[in-house]
């Protein structure tokens, strides 16, 4: 079942957790929510917008259930979902998704047959499932990408952001507990 609008419309580091289990579509592909982090306007150095609203970190500032996807390194797409307040800049990382639908496309997609690396990182599960800057500012409830629901209680962990500079000392890092798809603790995407 599709989440609306009333889901996203909590407290950034509440929606980071209550992410996990959830799971992110975009057309025949489906994986599992195991792995976010949270970024707050206030007091983070960490976050896009914590230095005020560009051209780049707009989609930040809109409403809750958006999209924000950047490009890093020249290389990777992040996804993110807008949370907070309208006009606070705040959103949640998604850094790695387990593979339930669509894994031939995704193997195909990162050219790799090891399902455990094919969406254990933020740049990799955006390859995976052919996000791009076509998926920003996209609304999760109108939009190609949606989230689902699920039943799934499940025990989550926390621990500093990963690949931090500004801001990396801060516990907003969630996933799913002895979950295989979490990625590892390193620096790269």
């Amino acid at each position: 079942m599709l989440l609306g609008q009333k889901f996203f419309n909590q407290p950034t580091v509440d929606l980071a957790m209550a992410l996990l289990g959830k799971q992110l579509v975009l057309g025949d592909l489906r994986g599992k929510i195991v792995e976010t982090e949270a970024y707050l306007f206030h007091n983070d150095p960490g976050c896009h917008a914590s230095r005020g609203l560009t051209p780049r970190n707009a989609p930040m500032f809109g409403p809750a259930g958006y999209t924000y996807v950047y490009f890093i390194y020249g290389m990777y797409y992040c996804l993110n979902i807008v949370s907070g307040k309208t006009g606070e800049g705040e959103a949640v990382l998604i850094r790695a998704l387990e593979p339930i639908q669509g894994i031939e496309i995704m193997m195909k997609r990162r050219n790799t047959n090891k399902i455990e690396n094919l969406c254990n990182g933020p740049g990799k599960l955006t390859q995976a499932f052919g996000i791009t800057k076509e998926h920003n500012n996209q609304s999760l409830f109108t939009g190609k990408l949606q989230i689902h629901n699920s039943r799934e209680k499940p025990e989550i962990g926390t621990s500093k952001r990963i690949g931090l500079s500004a801001g990396g000392e801060l516990e907003l890092r969630f996933f799913i507990k002895g979950n295989r798809f979490v990625s590892k603790q390193t620096k790269k995407f």
